[in-house]
């Protein structure tokens, strides 16, 4: 197997890549290395946990020398607050024995504040679009400097609706410049992206979307309902040995808050949530307990489930069906990174287990049911989403009475009045109203 020593990488890079352990690259990292390096164009499809971001960064470092320009030359945009976080951690790790300026910018700040950070300059930028093309539009930043442009979880994007923003920043760069783009998913939206601003790009694809990761176990529960999920949830987590490091994931933000609020009062001290109506400082400080290890439950919806790296998490728990099967493939990528073991759970209720079939299907592979432990109480209250829909039914027994309602009355004579013009128009009409116009001709 190849290490990175082959890479024939520079002192400062070797270092930080000892000090954080690597010495394997992964297929993903081994693949795009020359490629990038050759200065090509790249599709990378692959999956999350497979370490795309040192895919990128390793190449790009290597290369990137001493500038004091206060334009980027590397510019990385990434779907999430979150992953621009991560990825700056990430990079500045990578770098730390180059003199690198790595910055990262991102909406739900001020965009005064974060436009004063980029004019300081820097050399890598990593930003979500949104907060990218605000930047440019405001001219506090400018791109024409920017050699390498990477996309990071393109399909995420997409589906988040920033292709506007993707569009106007892909216009807006230099013509000479190196694209990089990486995707769990090939989508019609992402194909029709590259064919548009690529050139003739060479495409890698490392454990496509539906390949089912070999070192995460995964298994499934059939369950009544929402509460019942509770209670079995409850019933795992009280194994704190085993369950130590535990993310569940839930398909809104109603659901995740209602969750939250029936584990609380037993569960608080050891729970934390994040979603998209949580405050910027409340995700980030969420995301680092449970990655530090200081809470031992984080409940998210979708929105986390793309790119995040966060260690050692020893079980994902599906507490709901995603409707899309790619997520559910998004959703367990969060355990077993890097190629050590994990563990994932499916919550399914009868009106989910379309939903199961479907992920079944795309990973030719079927999840192992768990038989209901005993001692975990059915409850049968529901939520409103689970309570049937009551249909009213026209029985045709009350008709619509004929005619105007006991409402209608008729108009008074002085309502019924019509606008006839101003008062001196009409005396001037009935003034002459009488009098015989003279015949044209000659005069006698």
């Amino acid at each position: 197997m190849p290490v990175f020593e082959d890479f024939k990488l520079t002192t400062p890079l070797r270092n930080a890549l000892a000090d954080l352990g690597f010495e394997r690259p992964t297929p993903i990292q081994e693949q795009a290395f020359s490629v990038i390096l050759s200065g090509k164009d790249m599709v990378g499809i692959a999956q999350t946990g497979t370490g795309k971001t040192l895919a990128y960064m390793l190449p790009i470092l290597r290369d990137l020398s001493f500038s004091e320009q206060l334009n980027p030359r590397v510019l990385v945009l990434v779907p999430t607050r979150e992953l621009v976080v991560q990825v700056v951690e990430q990079v500045q790790a990578f770098a730390k024995y180059m003199n690198v300026r790595v910055m990262g910018v991102y909406g739900g700040t001020t965009l005064s504040t974060q436009a004063a950070m980029v004019q300081e300059g820097m050399d890598v930028l990593v930003a979500t679009p949104g907060r990218l093309y605000d930047l440019v539009i405001d001219r506090s930043l400018a791109l024409k400097d920017v050699r390498k442009f990477v996309i990071d979880e393109v399909d995420v994007m997409l589906d988040l609706g920033f292709r506007f923003q993707l569009t106007n920043i892909l216009e807006l760069l230099p013509e000479r410049r190196q694209n990089l783009l990486f995707s769990a998913t090939m989508t019609e939206e992402v194909e029709t992206m590259i064919e548009d601003f690529f050139a003739n790009p060479q495409k890698i694809s490392i454990a496509v979307s539906g390949t089912r990761l070999e070192n995460i176990e995964q298994s499934c529960y059939q369950v009544r309902n929402f509460y019942t999920k509770v209670n079995l949830l409850e019933h795992l987590i009280r194994d704190k040995e085993t369950f130590s490091k535990v993310l569940v994931f839930l398909s809104n933000k109603k659901s995740a808050d209602r969750l939250f609020e029936q584990l609380e009062p037993m569960w608080g001290n050891e729970l934390c949530i994040v979603h998209s109506n949580k405050s910027q400082n409340y995700r980030l400080r969420s995301v680092k307990q449970f990655d530090e290890g200081k809470k031992r439950v984080l409940i998210a919806t979708d929105v986390m489930a793309r790119g995040l790296d966060m260690e050692k998490v020893t079980h994902v728990i599906n507490f709901d069906t995603p409707a899309y099967p790619e997520n559910y493939m998004h959703r367990i990528g969060r355990t077993g990174r890097a190629e050590e073991a994990g563990k994932t759970i499916l919550f399914y209720t009868e009106k989910e287990e379309p939903h199961k079939q479907a992920i079944e299907k795309l990973m030719n592979y079927e999840i192992p049911e768990l038989e209901f432990p005993e001692e975990v109480e059915i409850n049968p209250q529901l939520t409103p989403e689970e309570k049937p829909k009551r249909k009213e039914i026209n029985t045709g027994k009350h008709k619509l009475p004929e005619g105007p309602g006991p409402a209608f009355h008729e108009k008074k004579e002085k309502n019924k009045k019509t606008n006839q013009g101003g008062s001196w128009r009409r005396k001037m009409e009935k003034k002459h109203a009488n009098k015989k116009k003279k015949p044209k001709g000659k005069r006698w």
